[in-house]
């Protein structure tokens, strides 16, 4: 297989989970986070994404290693390096949010959307550097 398409691949494996968590979060824009079944959905799309951009990111790393490519390895490693860390700081913060919206918080729910907001944005950072990088890498 050339280089090129091994390349390429580790793109598309980079972009998936992006693209899905930038189509599927919105829709939760629509709903109200109040609804105890509605946060824990959003949860679990944190929790799942994160997880898997983590993954992503090593199996692209691999693969541009692979395709000789070491220089967007490091980008994608980056990348999953990112992935992890903002999991585990948005999940915390998430959790605390649920905990203080099930004590009665008046604004806990607030607090919740907020960090909707900020993980989609979140989200854009490493999928723009990513989708700019398409050129460089085929």
């Amino acid at each position: 297989m050339p280089p090129d398409a091994v390349a390429l691949y580790a793109i598309v494996i980079l972009l998936l989970p992006m693209l899905c968590f930038f189509l599927s979060s919105p829709a939760f824009l629509l709903v109200g986070l109040e609804v105890p079944e509605v946060s824990q959905l959003l949860r679990g799309l944190f929790n799942g994404y994160f997880l898997a951009m983590g993954v992503a990111g090593l199996v692209s790393m691999l693969l541009f290693g692979v395709a000789g490519r070491p220089v967007f390895g490091v980008g994608a490693i980056a990348i999953a390096a990112f992935g992890i860390a903002v999991r585990r700081w948005l999940l915390q913060r998430f959790d605390a949010g649920l905990q203080a919206r099930d004590a009665g918080a008046v604004t806990a729910v607030r607090q919740l959307r907020d960090l909707h907001v900020k993980a989609m944005l979140l989200n854009a950072f490493p999928l723009v550097a990513t989708v700019t990088s398409v050129p460089f890498v085929v």
